[in-house]
């Protein structure tokens, strides 16, 4: 039965583990089986680890698991951790007999979101990590929880949201999202959501869409600059991924444009 999650493509796994006090925490993706994966890098400063090895022309072709944090720079600690408990399955790309997991991270910045920050010598996101990994199973909460916990939009809280649907040919597509947003989820300050046309189950309190649109609503309001606002994506699919005619693709175009993917 489908979850409207991304786990609802099979091999992929989601764990949260956060600090309230702390006000973040870290989201992981796990795969069951080394993945084909890409990436789509934008902004005026993103915060990364290992996104250089999803160059499709690197050695390593496949990855383990997916980072997400919070603690803008901080929280790239959260790899050490998914990696070490990757590392106890005995998981990782096999360099003449040693096991290196391959890990990717990306974070979003909710360092001033209230929290307490002053962690000392060493900031919690590698436990974090760990324990989101430990933790990760086709069911998920959505919401204020892992690496979405501290995150916002400009009126509202952030956090983490998911979702699937099946193409025509049967594949099935997964998208996970921690939504730290420069603007706005909803229509001038609620209580409807732009994304009301996408909505399931009353997921979003069911009140579709409003009779009118002031232009008042439609006034662009921000948090900070739209540079220093991050949202953070992962999509998966169990559609068949063709390497090679990857490499020609981004060669013709001399770009590329694929966020991470799960080949089955």
């Amino acid at each position: 039965m489908a979850r409207n999650l991304i786990t609802d493509v099979a091999g992929v796994r989601v764990g949260h583990a956060e600090d309230a006090k702390l006000g973040s925490g870290v989201t992981v993706v796990v795969f069951d089986k080394p993945a084909v994966a890409a990436a789509d890098l934008r902004g005026g400063g993103p915060g990364t680890r290992e996104s250089a090895l999803l160059d499709p022309a690197m050695t390593v072709e496949r990855i383990d698991a997916i980072a997400l944090a919070g603690g803008s720079a901080f929280g790239l600690d959260s790899a050490s951790g998914l990696q070490a408990w990757l590392r106890e399955q005995g998981r990782g790309f096999d360099v003449r007999g040693m096991r290196v997991p391959i890990v990717p991270a990306a974070i979003l910045f909710d360092l001033l979101n209230g929290g307490h920050k002053d962690w000392g010598r060493y900031p919690p996101y590698r436990e974090l990590g760990y324990q989101a990994a430990a933790q990760a199973s086709q069911d998920f909460a959505l919401g204020s929880v892992g690496g979405g916990l501290g995150a916002a939009t400009v009126d509202l809280k952030g956090g983490a949201g998911s979702a699937s649907a099946t193409t025509r040919d049967g594949a099935t597509v997964g998208a996970l999202a921690l939504v730290n947003a420069a603007g706005s989820a909803v229509i001038g300050g609620g209580p409807h959501f732009w994304a009301a046309p996408f909505e399931r189950d009353n997921e979003f309190g069911g009140r579709g869409q409003p009779a009118q649109v002031s232009t008042q609503a439609l006034t662009f309001r921000t948090k900070g600059q739209p540079g220093e606002n991050t949202t953070l994506v992962v999509v998966a699919t169990d559609a068949t991924f063709d390497f090679a005619a990857w490499l020609k693709f981004r060669a013709d175009r001399m770009t590329y444009f694929m966020v991470p993917a799960c080949s089955s």
